[in-house]
């Protein structure tokens, strides 16, 4: 690997190589981590896979799976029902289990939101065993300001602790939201989020990108919440569809202003038609892993 990595003290020692197989593959020995998001499924409903403006390829859910085999990705995060259904098709996949989901059907006005988790690392460790198919990490989203927050923290924890344990590498998605919290994208509380997840040990955490007057100024507003995670990787949130070329040049923002560690994009992917996700996933790919340029990357999509 190009970068040198401090393995976890709750790694045992005789997980050590299982472990740095497992983040190398998910990195690509870069030390940055391209995520395809693929669990909106469940977070989104249906209205992110199927509508205006959304190619017919995304109404089937094995578009997510054709772009994770065809495209160039770090990993592939999604729920074990959906890798169980379609894994054994697309074995070349390396995938992150993620191990909490709940819909956005109740709103935060009506109710904190909480998304008890629905699968054991054990269980995940067991199904690699029997799939043969290439689980690298697991991933787990947790609330903080929700009255809920205590629930979810704990289940983190033993996630985190369960996962390094088995030589499997763990993304935290963390997102402050609840009856409490004023604006979930203050760079403030985004950078707690970051140092929650930073106490929770996870090797990266996944965060909404903070509120500026532009991308320039949110990505040097977004250092703070790097800073704060300390050895916790920061990867953004790809957030709402939006044009490529923005898309991109926020991305390399926030990677070489603020010190973020890559990303994990959903919807500026899967939306996209196959040829188009596809192209996007390399586009993404170059400027993360690879460290091209934005003009760079817009000619892998062109």
């Amino acid at each position: 690997m190009s970068e040198n990595i401090k393995i976890p003290a709750d790694v045992p020692k005789s997980k050590h190589d299982e472990y740095l197989n497992n983040y190398a593959e998910m990195t690509k020995g870069s030390g940055r981590l391209m995520l395809f998001a693929g669990d909106q499924k469940v977070e989104h409903l249906n209205k992110d896979f199927y509508g205006d403006g959304i190619s017919p390829d995304d109404a089937d859910p094995e578009h997510l799976f054709k772009i994770a085999s065809m495209g160039k990705i770090g990993v592939f995060a999604t729920q074990l029902g959906l890798i169980s259904r379609y894994g054994m098709d697309y074995s070349d996949v390396p995938y992150l289990v993620k191990l909490n989901s709940k819909t956005d059907i109740i709103k935060e006005d009506e109710m904190d939101p909480f998304s008890n988790q629905w699968i054991d690392v054990e269980q995940v460790v067991e199904f690699k065993e029997e799939s043969g198919l290439k689980i690298v990490g697991v991933g787990y989203t947790i609330y903080p300001g929700s009255k809920y927050e205590g629930v979810m923290l704990r289940q983190a924890a033993q996630i985190v602790y369960e996962a390094h344990k088995n030589g499997l590498v763990t993304v935290i998605w963390a997102y402050p939201r609840g009856v409490s919290v004023e604006d979930e994208l203050d760079p403030h509380l985004i950078a707690g989020a970051t140092g929650i997840a930073a106490a929770l040990g996870t090797d990266f955490v996944k965060v909404n990108f903070p509120r500026g007057k532009d991308d320039k100024e949110a990505s040097l507003l977004f250092k703070e919440a790097v800073m704060a995670a300390g050895r916790t990787k920061v990867v953004c949130s790809g957030g709402p569809s939006i044009d490529v070329k923005s898309f991109l040049q926020r991305l390399y923002y926030q990677i070489h202003i603020s010190g973020a560690s890559g990303n994990a994009t959903g919807r500026n992917i899967h939306q996209k038609s196959l040829k188009d996700a596809v192209k996007m996933c390399n586009a993404i790919y170059s400027i993360t892993i690879e460290g091209k340029t934005v003009d760079e990357a817009m000619k892998e999509f062109e």
